[in-house]
């Protein structure tokens, strides 16, 4: 499943569903897909997303199995575009919407 992003001040973001689903997570809102963020509240979830991005553990690169070439992608390389997203939102005024 892909989920994708969606506000007036910025292009569109898609992403995996798991990676989303946690973001959304992370922003304080259910895992429920469709949804939306009102203007007023952007702000708030996109202060909780970065809190919850620094506050997410490293993966190890060393886990057994893994590739020597092929490191892991952080959840904040991945959570990146959407907090630019929320920044552009936030900066506009703009409601964000998610779909499928």
């Amino acid at each position: 499943m892909l989920i994708t992003f969606h506000t007036d001040a910025y292009a569109d973001i898609t992403m995996f569903g798991d990676v989303a689903l946690n973001l959304l997570k992370l922003m304080g809102h259910s895992a429920t897909v469709p949804g939306a963020i009102l203007a007023a509240d952007v702000p708030a979830a996109l202060e909780r997303l970065r809190a919850g991005v620094a506050a997410a553990v490293p993966e190890s690169g060393d886990a057994a199995g893994n590739d020597a070439d092929e490191q892991p992608v952080s959840l904040a390389h991945r959570a990146l575009p959407l907090i630019q997203l929320l920044e552009a939102a936030v900066a506009a005024k703009s409601d964000v919407m998610w779909d499928q």
